[in-house]
């Protein structure tokens, strides 16, 4: 049987952090990388400070972060931080209760929808 990375266990002070990155720079969002593929939980920050990136993947333990390319000499280089599917899933559970914007609802009725799913005890979604 395949063993999936799962989220580190993060402090409050680091799901609150997190959260108000997603909040102000993240997107919650259900995606397909092609098109005949099912859809995805997707999270992901983008930031021309790439320091704050790389702080939500070694806090987290999950995910990954790209770099965008730049079209025009004057802009900064842009970076995302992604993480998607169960990985996804596993960070959405401890940072949620700390979203306050729209992003809250999003990220309720993702969690929800999961645990009616695979159940409140899955190994996805360990309420911590």
């Amino acid at each position: 049987m395949t063993r999936y990375r799962t989220c580190n266990t993060l402090s409050v002070a680091q799901r609150a952090y997190i959260a108000g990155l997603i909040d102000g720079e993240g997107t919650i969002t259900l995606s397909r990388k092609h098109k005949n593929d099912m859809r995805q939980l997707a999270v992901s920050v983008s930031s021309t400070e790439k320091v704050m990136l790389d702080y939500i993947l070694d806090a987290s333990g999950v995910g990954k972060i790209t770099c965008k390319k730049t079209y025009r000499e004057h802009h900064l280089a842009s970076y995302t931080y992604a993480a998607y599917n169960r990985q996804a899933l596993d960070l959405m559970d401890q940072v949620a209760p700390f979203l306050l914007s729209y992003k809250a609802k999003r990220a309720n009725l993702v969690l929800k929808r999961a645990h009616a799913k695979y159940g409140p005890d899955c190994a996805d979604c360990s309420n911590r």
